[in-house]
């Protein structure tokens, strides 16, 4: 698979970075309540940034746009993208802002909680966007986040759509998205807790295990507010495809979870969506997809740190080939 990456089209992801302060503890404490950490640390991260660098990893043809400050935390950032392979000429250094920043607890099972301040990604613009038409035209695929102010997602999503590219849309962190931008979107990726906020009030979204006539009344509901393509994520329990273009007998797919012994599950998520971005800029499916990124975003977490703990395509294949 990994030359089938590399001869890809172009992915570019429009968003944050973010400088990670990551301390780790036995256990993520209460409101109110103060633990001991066991180790601290500072690593590249934000979604959109981790998203780069993991389809950068896998073989992808990959640009950033963003932003950093002009402080240590962003020079440490364009390092860690560009040494993935990762053109980084469309991330703008702000003079107003530092680097954004995320402050994320670990506990030992690998769990963690997240807090994030914006900073320079609070500065990312519908102008950058236009600034960076030259990369955006003849995308195969552009892959936005939420963590960017809203214009700014809308801006680029129109951007590749007219550029002809997939628009792939994480719908993380949640907010309640513009019917304009659902429109815009070719393929949503969410977890099952973003899939019922995104759905609406009484919505039900199957947990792991439920039958794939379950899933297929979830398939018509996003169908119906015009998002024919999404993947569902199950955590430890694989993903779900639902995918309104596809024959009778795969508009509902299971991907199985990839069994590791995870370490920190801290961007595992971005590793995923990375690495679906690889798959279908290089033309596979989307089921194909989900099933290659399952065994990127599981390798991810057996080892400490977002970016530096993304596999390449190697690791993928060579765990595909044993499973």
């Amino acid at each position: 698979m990994s030359g089938a990456a590399a001869a890809g089209g172009r992915i570019v992801v429009v968003g944050s970075l973010n400088a990670d302060l990551t301390i780790y503890c036995e256990r993520l404490p209460q409101p109110g309540e103060t633990v001991h950490g066991n180790g601290f640390a500072v690593n590249p991260g934000g979604k959109s940034a981790n998203q780069a660098v993991a389809a950068g990893r896998l073989g992808g043809h990959v640009s950033l746009v963003g932003a950093v400050g002009d402080d240590p935390n962003g020079h440490m950032l364009l390092a860690s993208v560009a040494g993935a392979g990762v053109d980084v000429g469309r991330v703008r250094t702000s003079t107003s802002q530092p680097t954004g920043v995320a402050v994320i607890a670990v506990d030992a099972g690998g769990e963690n909680n997240i807090i994030i301040s914006a900073g320079a990604n609070g500065t990312l613009s519908p102008a950058d966007v236009a600034e960076a038409a030259d990369v955006l035209d003849g995308a195969a695929v552009v892959t936005l986040c939420l963590e960017v102010a809203m214009p700014t997602v809308l801006a680029a999503a129109k951007a590749g759509h007219d550029a002809g590219a997939k628009v792939l849309l994480n719908l993380s962190p949640y907010a309640h998205i513009p019917s304009e931008l659902a429109g815009l979107t070719d393929v949503l990726l969410v977890n099952a807790h973003e899939a019922a906020l995104f759905l609406g009030p009484g919505a039900s979204v199957p947990g792991a295990g439920a039958h794939a006539a379950q899933w297929d009344a979830v398939r018509e509901r996003f169908a119906e507010r015009g998002i024919r393509q999404v993947l569902v994520t199950l955590g430890a329990h694989g993903s779900v495809v639902l995918d309104s273009d596809a024959p009778a007998n795969r508009t509902v797919v299971f991907v199985e979870p990839t069994s590791v012994s995870a370490v920190d599950t801290t961007g595992a998520g971005d590793a995923f969506t990375g690495a679906v971005a690889v798959r279908l800029a290089a033309g596979d499916g989307l089921a194909d997809a989900a099933a290659f990124a399952s065994v990127a975003a599981a390798l991810a977490t057996t080892r400490k740190g977002t970016q530096a703990a993304y596999p390449e395509a190697a690791d993928v294949e060579r765990r595909l080939r044993t499973s």
